[in-house]
């Protein structure tokens, strides 16, 4: 499995992943939208995209995260908000690898944390962040309002 940073020469890579990720979160297939959401993130910089590749290669899932801060550590950290995995790629170790790397870019940054969201019910994914060090943050608990 390699996995690659993103840039814009990928970006037809990502875009059906990205709109297959929102479609499994209920949201209406919208490959214009998606194209246009992860061009802007990565022409402004906002986030970090890296994408895995199968050895054919295909583009079989992509991880996304967003910068942020720790105010208390003055330090750098990020939130990986995107993580998605095609079916096809599944149980091959993208996911796995996809999240090593953010690990690693973490560490390159000397960011404070990597944080994430998942849903309770998520057991395989939960199963995979715990194994990969993670840990559910019994210390804080986060709030939130939609708008």
């Amino acid at each position: 499995m390699k996995v690659v940073e993103a840039n814009i020469e990928v970006l037809e890579d990502i875009v059906p992943l990205f709109n297959a990720y929102r479609m499994f979160y209920g949201q209406p297939n919208d490959e214009m939208g998606a194209r246009e959401f992860i061009q802007e993130r990565i022409t402004n910089q906002e986030s970090v995209i890296f994408v895995a590749y199968d050895d054919d290669p295909q583009a079989v899932g992509f991880v996304q995260v967003y910068p942020t801060f720790s105010s208390v550590g003055m330090q750098r950290a990020y939130i990986l908000n995107d993580l998605f995995v095609k079916e096809s790629g599944r149980k091959k170790g993208a996911a796995r690898s996809l999240i090593k790397r953010v690990y690693q870019f973490c560490e390159e940054k000397n960011a404070r944390y990597v944080t994430l969201q998942t849903a309770p019910d998520n057991h395989p994914a939960k199963a995979l962040y715990e194994d990969m060090g993670m840990s559910i943050d019994n210390v804080y608990h986060s709030y939130i309002k939609y708008f």
